[in-house]
């Protein structure tokens, strides 16, 4: 089992910056494929970013792409969100993911372990 715990999330004007880390505990394994999901109330979880392994290959959703980054530390096993130029469509609960499949386009059902999340919200 791999715990995962999100925190860096808050209250932030549009235009700003946030870090969200992600803290894996447990059988943790830095062969493990981490990602970002955010899901919005009323609408369904969706991708926000992926990192291989080694953190040498990542991939983002379309709507974030130039703006958020995706980094890990396999030493301190924590994975990390750093968002940029903030805009009020990004207010969403932010999960972190581990699984073992590398893919361009990742779905839900890939990945074995989530956090429980951490709320951003930005404001207009």
């Amino acid at each position: 089992q791999v715990q995962l715990v999100e925190s860096g999330g808050g209250l932030v004007q549009t235009g700003g910056s946030l870090r969200l880390s992600c803290a894996a505990s447990g059988r943790t394994s830095s062969s493990y494929v981490m990602g970002w999901f955010r899901q919005a109330p009323g609408k369904e979880r969706e991708f926000v970013a992926v990192s291989n392994w080694s953190g040498g290959s990542s991939y983002y959703a379309d709507s974030v792409k130039g703006r958020f980054t995706i980094s890990r530390d396999n030493a301190k096993n924590t994975v990390y969100l750093q968002m940029n130029s903030l805009k009020p469509e990004d207010t969403c609960v932010y999960y972190c993911a581990a699984g073992r499949t590398w893919t361009t386009a990742p779905r839900l059902s890939e990945f074995d372990y989530w956090g429980q999340g951490t709320q951003v919200t930005v404001s207009s």
